[in-house]
């Protein structure tokens, strides 16, 4: 792609980010949500082939549903109400539209069929900017309309997303299958938590952005898309290889590593709001996402070719690590010293 529409690309994306986290009227949201999505189109298809073309299509098609739903919720609430401010709704059907529009566009259960397509589809580039950027401007949505949710179904959506996240990653070998899946996962704490303490769904959701970047970059610069070459990268960078371990670990939420953190917190409120069976549920199925995370460890840094895979081996090129691999690996493993400073600010 031109360095200069990839450059254009990147500030509307950007642009639209920014117009719709600091928007208080409806259509500004709206018009932020659209920029944002005719801005990573061309991203995702951008290498021409067939498979990236569908996932453009598929992509464009949910979006652009999820988008007209936002509008048709918000032009209910504004005609019942009188009201296009995003904090002032208050009609339950608009609320239970947003709801939908939301989760459709965020890829929560059930309108999450369209999200591990879309990222086999894409470059790990760009599976990243789905999987983090392209978060949070509904993210933030969620978190302005909080107070307005119905927590009950909310809690449904959630368990669903954390079992079906955990469920299918299982048995994939698809690198970028088993990150939308694991992102699948991850959305299901946020969303439950969300109408009784917003600010930790906004935590759990930087320090996940944060960790999901560092396995991506990784992953992009051992150039693997699936796990037969992935066992090669052991012989590429062992010590790479050693610091991926722990991130995948963090993500999956194991102590002392900065990912148990927002976990250890949900758990918290959700016992302090008298959901211990839910916490419970949550905590069992987190364990479907350790399975597969432990799997791509044990991949990356246990197993050493030729004995373990067929797969040819890769001609290796000795270029120096990013830089940025080394700052987002160290706060996606260290992190959890910190807890008592965010406690003090929730």
């Amino acid at each position: 792609m031109n360095p200069q529409a990839k450059l254009i690309f990147t500030i509307s994306l950007l642009l639209g980010t920014t117009i719709t986290i600091s928007s208080n009227h409806w259509v500004m949201a709206w018009t932020g949500l659209e920029i944002n999505t005719l801005a990573i189109l061309p991203l995702i298809s951008k290498s021409h082939h067939p498979r990236a073309i569908e996932a453009a299509t598929k992509y464009f098609l949910v979006q652009a549903a999820a988008s007209t739903l936002v509008l048709f919720s918000s032009m209910t609430n504004a005609w019942y109400t009188g009201q296009w401010d995003i904090t002032q709704m208050t009609h339950p059907a608009s609320c239970l539209l947003l709801t939908a529009a939301i989760s459709m566009k965020l890829g929560l259960v059930p309108f999450h069929f369209w999200f591990p397509e879309v990222m086999q589809g894409s470059s790990l580039t760009t599976g990243l900017l789905l999987s983090t950027v392209m978060k949070f401007p509904p993210i933030t949505l969620l978190f302005m309309t909080s107070q307005s949710l119905n927590p009950t179904l909310l809690t449904t959506m959630a368990i669903l997303s954390a079992a079906v996240g955990g469920w299918m990653g299982l048995n994939q070998t698809q690198i970028r299958k088993v990150m939308a899946f694991s992102s699948i996962s991850h959305l299901g704490w946020m969303a439950i938590i969300i109408t009784y303490n917003p600010k930790l769904t906004l935590i759990n959701f930087y320090l996940y952005a944060m960790m999901t970047a560092t396995v991506f970059l990784m992953f992009n610069w051992i150039k693997a898309l699936k796990l037969s070459t992935l066992m090669t990268a052991w012989a590429k960078s062992p010590s790479l290889s050693a610091i991926l371990l722990l991130t995948l670990l963090s993500l999956a939420g194991l102590p002392p590593l900065t990912g148990f953190l927002p976990k250890w917190l949900i758990i918290q409120e959700l016992t302090k709001q008298d959901m211990a069976p839910a916490a419970t549920i949550l905590s069992l199925l987190s364990l479907l996402g350790l399975f597969f995370y432990l799997r791509l460890a044990y991949c990356a840094t246990i197993t050493l070719p030729p004995h373990t895979t067929n797969h040819m081996k890769q001609w290796y090129i000795n270029k120096p690590t990013n830089p940025s691999i080394a700052v987002l690996t160290t706060l996606s493993i260290m992190l959890l010293p910190i807890s008592p400073i965010i406690l003090a600010n929730i």
